[in-house]
């Protein structure tokens, strides 16, 4: 699964304006369709309130937090999938990416072009969906095709493999006619692998981020409600986020200056903290800490990763020589306070290659190479 979370939508309902107050990259915003033709990346620290903590109790010289990649992907249109707008470059971007934030617009501005004339979530997400599962109807079609040439093949584990596919391949098509996701679908882990190298876009996890005005922040209105209803029915999640006040924030220098902005309009947290962190969820990632006097860090795992490979992330020499890892996990710390307390309370552990990584982990690793 890859590392980034693409940004997309229909063209002016706020992606790049968010885009840019995340990242505070050059992404061109303007009141016009496909401002953004080529994909903006932009990698961006992660929310955790407990680094801070670590070092605040730790003390290093300096502090570095996770981080997610944001692939901002220029709007589609209806057509996409046949080619309208800049549809073919569009859909290869998103085939790329690990996950899906689907960027609703959820406000009401005359001012700003609808490209549909008016405001209706329901209409903008069935546009974007129906336009990815044509895309990849073309795909499955096209595999399902090809599948003779593979039967016939001497290497028995392609054969194999083909005829696991071919009631999967057939049975999507069917889905995928009808406008829905591939994600929908029932399958176990022999048919998804089967269908792997097709990458395809409805399979991905999917994020709304419904960008409202500045009073929606606190009370969802009709167009926040729709989003809600359709992804309960996919089993997604919503975020609120309006990308005025984001824009506002991304102008201020320092995190005092930003959480004072905050405060004054009732605000806990930034609707882009939230999006960050639901972000690096989506994409099923954790994080890891190592914690010493020099620095503490935020490290990215898989969730499910076994110690060696979380060590990897490192160094890959950390996984090849691994010889053990030393773990306590941050809550210990916390209600502790030291590490020394930590070990005499007996909660400082040595795990091997079989320990699988928690969340929240502090870890030390032993290895020979």
């Amino acid at each position: 699964m890859g590392l980034q979370c693409g940004i997309v939508g229909l063209p002016n309902v706020g992606k790049s304006t968010i885009f840019k107050a995340i990242t505070s990259a050059p992404a061109e915003a303007a009141n016009y369709p496909f401002c953004t033709i080529e994909p903006n990346l932009g990698i961006v620290a992660v929310p955790d309130k407990r680094l801070q903590k670590i070092a605040d109790l730790v003390g290093p010289e300096k502090t570095i937090p996770a981080i997610v990649e944001f692939l901002d992907i220029a709007g589609l249109v209806k057509g996409a999938s046949k080619g309208e707008g800049l549809g073919n470059q569009f859909l290869g971007h998103i085939r790329s990416v690990g996950a899906i934030v689907h960027v609703v617009r959820c406000f009401e501005d005359n001012d700003i072009i609808h490209v549909h004339g008016k405001v209706n979530p329901a209409d903008d997400i069935e546009t974007i969906n129906i336009e990815l599962a044509l895309a990849d109807l073309e795909s499955v079609q096209k595999k399902l095709n090809g599948l003779d040439k593979l039967f016939k093949s001497q290497d028995k584990q392609v054969q194999t493999k083909a005829k696991i596919a071919q009631p999967v391949l057939q049975n999507l098509v069917k889905v995928l006619e009808q406008g829905k996701a591939a994600r929908t679908m029932p399958m176990d882990k022999d048919e998804r692998e089967a269908i792997a190298d097709l990458q395809l876009i409805t399979m991905k996890k999917i994020l709304y981020a419904c960008n409202v005005d500045e009073e929606t922040i606190f009370k969802d209105n009709e167009h926040v409600q729709k989003v809600r209803d359709i992804a309960q029915k996919d089993g997604a999640k919503v975020v609120k986020i309006c990308g005025k006040i984001e824009s506002e924030i991304s102008t201020l220098d320092t995190e005092a200056e930003k959480k004072e902005f905050l405060d004054s309009l009732g605000i806990e947290e930034s609707g882009l903290s939230q999006l960050i962190t639901a972000g690096y969820e989506l994409l099923d990632l954790r994080t890891y800490f190592t914690a010493g006097k020099k620095e503490v860090r935020a490290w990215t795992f898989h969730a499910g990763a076994k110690a060696p490979e979380a060590a990897g992330v490192i160094h890959s020499d950390f996984e090849k020589g691994f010889i053990r890892a030393e773990v306590y996990h941050c809550d210990d710390l916390f209600n502790l306070g030291t590490e020394v307390k930590v070990k005499e309370a007996g909660k400082f552990r040595v795990e091997g290659k079989e320990y699988v990584v928690k969340d929240g982990d502090v870890m030390h690793f032993r290895f020979n190479v």
